[in-house]
């Protein structure tokens, strides 16, 4: 989704700073892609291993869910991002907007002809024709984390996934 304006935006490091990042780095050091349980700042000494993170749509929206306006026009930067990462094997989208996000880059690049019919669900999987694997999760906001509607096991159990697919 979009970087939080009370996080990612203050702290110039995404899920950092926030709620959603206080559910979502312990959940990445446990799963080995962080290399510690905490962030708090881009300065804190936290690195990341084997995991880059993006956004689909790059400001904090207003009510905090971006218009298919705002998500066309940072369309470029997603692209841009993507096609740098060359060894790109699988992606994990928290949340539909960056599950629809990561479906459209692909067909805008041409690495998927047509929308399928890939229906979002936390631990959903797909691979796309180029053999991207595609993971969807809840997004880690508080919304979801408070209500229960997505625990640490379940994350978890979906970067472990990814962590496998990956090699």
């Amino acid at each position: 989704m979009a970087p939080g304006a009370h996080g990612s935006n203050r702290t110039g490091r995404p899920f950092t700073g926030d709620g959603s990042g206080d559910f979502l780095y312990p959940v990445l050091y446990e799963a080995g892609f962080a290399s510690g349980p905490k962030a708090a700042s881009r300065d804190d000494g936290m690195k990341l291993s084997g995991l880059w993170i993006s956004s689909v749509v790059r400001c904090a929206p207003p009510a905090n869910k971006p218009t298919p306006e705002e998500q066309r026009k940072c369309a470029p930067w997603l692209d841009q991002e993507l096609a740098l990462l060359r060894n790109l094997r699988v992606a994990v989208c928290l949340g539909r907007i960056a599950f629809d996000g990561l479906l459209a880059h692909a067909q805008r690049a041409g690495k998927l002809p047509s929308r399928p019919s890939f229906v979002f669900g936390h631990g959903a999987e797909y691979t796309l024709p180029s053999g991207l694997v595609v993971l969807a999760s809840y997004h880690p906001s508080l919304q979801n984390t408070n209500t229960g509607k997505l625990t640490r096991p379940m994350l978890l159990a979906v970067f472990n996934r990814a962590r496998q697919l990956a090699g």
